[in-house]
């Protein structure tokens, strides 16, 4: 079972994962991370885990903001000092909640209770068994000049960040800015419909004109065109051929 650990204090992330070692040879703690923002950016880069333990209270933020930009896709025990969040965690696929300090009982109890979770829903994500995904959204709110714009995604291109600005541009070539970053529009958007194509795109799959192979890479030919060259790396190449075949 591959495990993250989201927790800013270093002697307590270290007791945690030697914990889960001695209570299970089979957990593998693939990374361990102590911010919102660290943790956000492993999400975007990574598998989604088998389980996560989650400390609510970080250096620089809550940990409910994490969930709040990405969609959750795995189960999540949180660890806190308090109990006032109990409620609120729930909110977050939230399959248990610890309070500190942990001990080798408690956490035990909590890995019984996902073993056996695991085992009366084989079939099915355990997401499925706690949290219902909300359905894309149809429109997103941008800016023009100092009026704002319910756009409707169906109408967008794709989006571009410039000089640390999002924008949506739209089939007709109308220009918007957003509020959102491409990290938090990537977890929102359907899948099926919008790719990640770099750093600085997501692309709507009906703005894609053409492409072609180019050095390993893939050139991205979009319309509305853009005047800089487009490319998917070499690594996400893949990927991007399935999702233009619809897989």
């Amino acid at each position: 079972m591959n495990v993250i650990i989201i927790e800013d204090e270093l002697l307590a992330q270290a007791k945690l994962e030697s914990m889960l070692n001695a209570l299970d040879s089979a957990i593998a703690v693939k990374a361990k991370l102590s911010s919102v923002k660290d943790s956000m950016q492993w999400l975007l880069h990574n598998p989604p885990p088998d389980l996560a333990f989650v400390d609510i209270q970080l250096a620089d933020d809550h940990s409910f903001e994490i969930f709040r930009k990405f969609p959750i896709r795995f189960p999540v025990i949180f660890t806190t000092a308090y109990d006032k969040y109990l409620l609120e965690s729930f909110e977050f696929n939230s399959i248990d909640y610890l309070l500190k300090p942990i001990t080798e009982d408690k956490l035990k109890r909590s890995l019984e209770k996902v073993s056996t979770l695991r085992q009366h829903f084989l079939q099915e994500n355990i997401l499925q068994l706690v949290s219902t995904k909300a359905p894309a959204p149809q429109r997103i709110i941008a800016k023009k000049g100092t009026e704002f714009v319910a756009l409707d995604l169906n109408e967008v291109a794709y989006f571009f960040t410039e000089h640390k600005v999002v924008f949506a541009r739209d089939f007709s070539g109308r220009q918007l800015i957003l509020d959102k970053n491409l990290a938090e529009l990537e977890s929102e958007l359907d899948q099926s419909t919008f790719f990640r194509i770099n750093r600085k795109y997501i692309a709507n799959i009906k703005s894609i004109e053409r492409f072609k192979s180019d050095n390993g890479k893939i050139r991205i030919f979009l319309k509305p065109e853009m005047k800089e060259e487009v490319h998917v790396s070499k690594e996400t190449a893949p990927e991007f051929r399935e999702w233009v075949e619809g897989k």
